[in-house]
């Protein structure tokens, strides 16, 4: 039997290319704003772009809030992915401060001016896996991936964090906690890379 992965529609951005993605990986996708629908999935993909807290306003009035914080309670895998991961956080600090979903201790912050390099951080990077996951299963020792983003997770437990990247500063570019995970790159932008971390997230119980 061929899963059903539930796509969590915000309404903050395209989800075609992620759901594109997922489907070539032979999984059936419901993209759905629908709380019932969250509350029934057995695997969730949170995806987002944009503002950390006009992300937050959007999950409060579709009232998927909760059902998003039930879901991970009852242990279903968790895919967040881009703002998707920093909403799992405690703040989130871009055009005032915004409470988030509270998964993981920790805020999301802008990142420093520093000399050379531009903000937004957009484009191909490496990040660097801090221990073992079954959601690297595969990957080469640094991989590349495809970035756009002008805030940073920091959680407050450095065990929450699976991997980093640099850009003037060493910042956490992937989370897992139990059946959360989050990536703050686009896998569905990040060719093999992407796909093949995708494919792992679908593989994990």
């Amino acid at each position: 039997m061929v899963e059903t992965v539930v796509l969590v529609d915000v309404g903050t951005g395209n989800l075609h290319s992620v759901q594109h993605a997922l489907q070539s990986l032979g999984v059936e996708v419901l993209r759905t704003n629908r709380p019932e629908e969250v509350n029934s999935a057995t695997r969730l993909v949170l995806p987002g772009v944009g503002a950390f807290g006009n992300f937050m306003k959007g999950m409060d009035a579709l009232g998927l809030t909760q059902p998003v914080k039930d879901a991970v309670e009852r242990g279903v895998p968790l895919l967040g992915i881009c703002v998707g991961m920093q909403a799992f956080f405690d703040l989130g600090l871009e055009m005032g401060v915004f409470s988030g979903l509270g998964l993981i201790p920790g805020k999301v912050l802008k990142f420093p001016d520093i000399p050379g390099l531009k903000v937004p951080h957009t484009g191909w990077n490496q990040f660097r896996a801090l221990r073992p996951s079954a959601l690297l299963d595969g990957l080469t020792e640094e991989p590349y991936a495809y970035f756009n983003h002008s805030y940073y997770c920091q959680p407050a437990d450095a065990q929450d964090s699976l991997a980093e990247t640099d850009y003037g500063i060493q910042y956490t570019s992937i989370v897992q906690k139990n059946n959360l995970f989050g990536v703050q790159f686009h896998p569905e932008k990040s060719q093999r890379t992407g796909l093949t971390l995708l494919a792992n997230f679908l593989k994990i119980k």
